[in-house]
């Protein structure tokens, strides 16, 4: 065990503990930059030693931050050596959060030996096991949520209904207590709900702390009143009235005046290169950094931008195949497009790529983190739902906001690329209704984190409330 040197007693000390995934630590350490900011705060980042380098960007702005290094015990089903999702997929959630459930004593230590102890708990609603973990210290939790509200909800009702037999036997599950009732197939919930076990007493384990969540001091979710009004709503008549923040964007919460976020800031040639672009002229690709997708798939998305005619970024992930060019990228596909087209291998600034004036789509996974981003730079989604929450995502983008188009469905589906290729160019085609509310939202996101604005207010509210505890 290894941790910084104490905090000052006439600070409020925060534990701030990050979920290792990068949707999720990505959210919370941007919370964590504003409350350093705020100047009230001594703060304590738990991570364990291989998430520690991602610190860094956050640890270089705000010197007084302090760090909590635990190592993270082994699981059976969890490789050695892995200790974030991105190193490991979306299965790796379950073994990543049963390890790190078994931090409990070494926290409970490290906080009983402290001079100056922390007043409160901040963490991801993936460790939901830090509610037993407050309450054995007697200090109150903020829950922190990087998913949607609308997900919240979902993912509530599914575990305390996965035991009934009308759960288990359903291909097709209504929500009743949800607003407006909504409806998904089985496939398309939550992954950690498909792939839950039963009869595995981890699972059971991992349920029961999930249900925790709702005892919660409070709860923080990265959203904002005007996305998301009727599920806050309702979430706030569930947990009770001053328990409930929705606090986001919370990229554009930490930015300065110029709206650069700096623990999110880098270069990059493919700026550069969009420099050189019309505005509104390029479609962004990317599937966030979880998800490969298969030879086929890449076929017919490199088909499809091809035949699309549209100017293009496409992230593609390192890999090597022997059946396909580079990357499984198709033999000749960059020379032919190489006047209108860049590919991308390995990590891109995507915020700075998205705001980009020459940006006017996003192919997206509808991953919550880049829902957010492309809402703060207006521009219109091509949803490929594909796992975990993005099928709510997309439901959410599609449906009821109307500032995003389905261009396919599934982890393993294959668009057709003709029909790929003819919806990206309608999208880029004018003013569609999907564009033009995309940009209203934007207008509404930007309002919501100015004074005044509904995700100011709940952060004002926030600080105050943490600032208010008593010190031990």
């Amino acid at each position: 065990m290894s941790s910084s040197p104490p905090p000052p007693v006439t600070s409020r000390h925060l534990l701030v503990f990050p979920y290792p995934a990068q949707g999720h630590m990505l959210a919370l350490l941007d919370l964590t930059h504003h409350l350093a900011s705020h100047g009230s705060f001594t703060i304590t980042l738990l991570v364990t030693p291989k998430n520690l380098h991602l610190l860094q960007p956050l640890l270089q702005i705000h010197p007084s931050v302090q760090t909590l290094v635990l190592p993270l015990p082994s699981h059976p089903k969890l490789p050695i050596g892995v200790e974030h999702v991105s190193h490991i997929g979306n299965h790796g959630n379950f073994p990543i959060m049963a390890a790190l459930r078994q931090l409990h004593d070494p926290i409970v230590e490290w906080f009983n030996s402290h001079p100056s102890p922390p007043v409160a708990i901040i963490s991801d609603f993936f460790l939901a096991w830090t509610q037993h973990l407050a309450d054995h210290l007697q200090i109150p939790r903020v829950a922190f949520y990087s998913i949607s509200t609308f997900l919240i909800h979902v993912m509530n009702s599914c575990w305390v209904h996965i035991k009934s037999d009308h759960f288990r036997s359903s291909p097709v599950i209504q929500f009743g207590e949800i607003p407006k009732s909504p409806s998904f197939r089985k496939e398309h919930l939550p992954s950690l709900v498909r792939l839950y076990q039963d009869s595995d007493p981890d699972w059971n384990l991992l349920r029961e702390d999930a249900l925790c969540n709702t005892s919660s001091w409070a709860c923080v979710v990265n959203t904002f009143e005007n996305l998301e009004h009727e599920y806050l709503e309702h979430l706030r008549k569930l947990r009770g009235e001053g328990r409930v923040f929705g606090i986001g964007p919370l990229d554009i919460v930490g930015a300065a005046e110029d709206g650069r976020n700096p623990i999110r800031e880098s270069s990059s040639e493919i700026l550069t290169w969009l420099d050189r672009c019309p505005d509104d002229s390029v479609l962004y690709v990317c599937f966030g950094s979880q998800k490969q997708l298969n030879p086929q798939q890449m076929e017919a998305l490199a088909s499809g931008l091809e035949k699309s005619g549209t100017r293009f970024v496409w992230v593609v992930k390192t890999i090597h195949r022997t059946n396909g060019g580079s990357d499984g990228i198709p033999i000749g596909f960059e020379d032919r497009v190489s006047d209108r087209g860049i590919l991308a291998r390995g990590w891109v600034p995507q915020v700075w790529i998205l705001k980009h004036r020459a940006v006017g789509g996003f192919l997206s996974h509808c991953g919550w983190n880049s829902v957010l981003e492309s809402i703060v730079a207006g521009v219109t989604i091509l949803g490929w739902p594909m796992e975990a929450d993005q099928f709510i995502n997309a439901r959410l983008l599609v449906e009821e906001l109307g500032v995003a188009v389905r261009v396919c469905e599934g982890a393993n589906s294959v668009p057709e690329s003709d029909k790929l290729g003819k919806i990206i160019a309608e999208s880029f085609n004018g003013d569609t209704p999907e564009k033009m509310k995309a940009k209203a939202l934007k207008r509404e996101a930007v309002e919501a984190v100015r004074p005044n604005g509904s995700s100011w207010k709940d952060m004002q509210d926030l600080v105050n409330k943490l600032i208010q505890l008593p010190v031990s």
